[in-house]
């Protein structure tokens, strides 16, 4: 530890990022970094706890505590204000294989679980480990590292999310020849078409992505395995294993009056749209300028939806939100080290203040119905609020408030209410079991489906859940194969 008394000598300090009105006139990353000095007593702050909760990775009341792929927190925050960054560069990527997209997008479970948060703000862990990873690209010190020894088993990988691609990673490193099929056009998964640019540059998925082709890892672009023209058959036929990470893509709907009209859209659809058309320089061709946004949900998708509809010129926008609206600080049945349930605001919902005037959420609120013009295009959403009651089962359900309807007028309404489940179509022909929440079976900690050599891992599996935990599936469910094909393995 070398600085014991760092976390009460220097203050949380995190880099400013670009102005709002700067940010939404372009597409590039709006995070920036701090100077080293800086950096290094931010690394100062952790306090090397004899108990770190920061990379313990659990469940607490069904919210990540802790980092899910066991980084070794305490030690690369010592080596970053040491300066040792070649040796934080190593220990960081002993527990994660992309630290460039959970530095830039996973929400942080690890500070929700610093002690020192217990009365302190945390430690910058987030950035401390985008930093790092960045400054060893800068320097050149990321280098292809081809396997020692092939085995001469061959792996195919469905889907090229961060499951997908840690998955492929760790089979590669056990020598394996693995082959990641993607049915987009571009490599990446959620990272290329569900993240907006501002928030994770395709550049640093791309660049990750021919890292991994140097390492010998094949990717298969416009293959979507289990239709007519890729029958999965064929997988198991030409692999001696196959592990499917295709993510949790069935969008949640709202079945209400109207849901039919023109200028509705899932939100996933709307940000595929507009980063493709960013990546093949051209316009989305569904785009939010001039129009009234509304967008329903109020995760990070929807803000996601926010931020992109300010950029393409709309407006006006309104998030609306069927939770109550967090409290400012944890709540009593909400304590440490729980990810902390507190009132956030986000990188759209601020720019959405600074062009409009005011926070775009609207919280305990709901969608009744949608009203079209004579053309079958949206016109309205007709809102009413709600408030939060137990039933006869002690579970809290939304109550409709009398008297509080409004009627939100809308040129484009965005569906941005979280994911179902997978694709049932390669699931079916390839026969794996489902649970009951229709994503496939497969034990945690195992990662095998019902189907011999068939493993599943990530959002297909577990649900839609963060990027962190699908680092740490597909990871894990590498392992797995691993042994499965060799009897023993060495893959953590």
């Amino acid at each position: 530890m070398g600085k014991p008394t760092g976390f009460m000598e220097y203050k949380r300090e995190l880099p400013q990022d670009r102005p709002p009105k700067e940010r939404i006139a372009d597409w590039g990353e709006f995070h920036l970094h701090m100077d080293e000095e800086k950096m290094r007593l931010q690394g100062a702050r952790c306090m090397d706890c004899g108990v770190p909760f920061c990379h313990s990775g659990i469940l607490l009341a069904g919210m990540a505590s802790g980092c899910p792929i066991n980084n070794l927190i305490p030690e690369w925050n010592d080596l970053v204000y040491r300066g040792l960054w070649r040796e934080a560069i190593d220990r960081l990527h002993k527990t994660n294989n992309f630290p460039e997209f959970t530095g830039r997008v996973c929400p942080a479970p690890c500070e929700g679980s610093c002690v020192l948060g217990i009365h302190e703000p945390p430690v910058t862990i987030k950035h401390n480990e985008c930093a790092i990873i960045d400054r060893a690209f800068q320097e050149g010190w990321v280098q292809p590292l081809q396997p020692p020894v092939r085995t001469g088993k061959k792996v195919a990988v469905v889907g090229s999310g961060p499951a997908g691609l840690a998955c492929a990673a760790q089979l590669n490193k056990a020598g394996h020849t693995v082959t990641v099929f993607e049915r987009a056009d571009r490599i990446g998964g959620l990272l290329m078409y569900g993240i907006p640019n501002m928030k994770l540059d395709k550049k640093i998925v791309q660049r990750r992505v021919d890292l991994m082709k140097s390492e010998g890892v094949q990717f298969v672009v416009n293959a979507d395995v289990g239709s007519a023209a890729f029958p999965a058959e064929k997988l198991k036929k030409d692999f001696d294993a196959v592990v499917l990470c295709c993510g949790a893509t069935k969008a949640r709907d709202l079945g209400i009056e109207g849901r039919g009209l023109q200028g509705i859209y899932p939100a996933m659809d709307f940000l595929r749209a507009n980063t493709a058309a960013l990546l093949d320089g051209k316009t989305s061709p569904i785009h939010a300028k001039g129009m009234d946004v509304v967008v329903i949900g109020g995760g990070d998708t929807g803000t996601d939806c926010v931020g992109t509809s300010v950029r393409h010129g709309c407006k006006s926008v309104l998030q609306l939100e069927i939770l109550p609206k967090p409290s400012d600080k944890r709540p009593a049945d909400n304590p440490w080290p729980q990810w902390p349930k507190i009132f956030r605001t986000d990188y759209g919902q601020e720019e959405a203040a600074e062009v409009f005037g005011a926070d775009p959420r609207q919280f305990c609120i709901t969608a009744k119905k949608f009203v079209g013009d004579a053309q079958g295009r949206i016109k309205e959403v007709h809102t009413v609020g709600v408030e939060w009651c137990k039933d006869d089962k002690g579970r809290f359900v939304p109550k409709e408030i009398a008297g509080t309807e409004k009627v939100l007028p809308a040129d484009m309404v965005l569906l941005a209410m979280g994911f179902l489940g997978p694709d049932e179509t390669l699931l079916n022909e390839m026969k794996v079991e489902r649970d009951e929440r229709s994503n496939a079976k497969a034990e945690h900690g195992k990662f095998t489906t019902n189907i011999t050599g068939v493993f599943a891992a990530g959002d297909m599996r577990r649900g839609q859940s963060l990027v962190v935990w699908a680092i740490n599936e597909g990871r894990a469910a590498a392992r797995e194969c691993d042994r499965h094909l060799m009897g023993q393995t060495l893959l953590p």
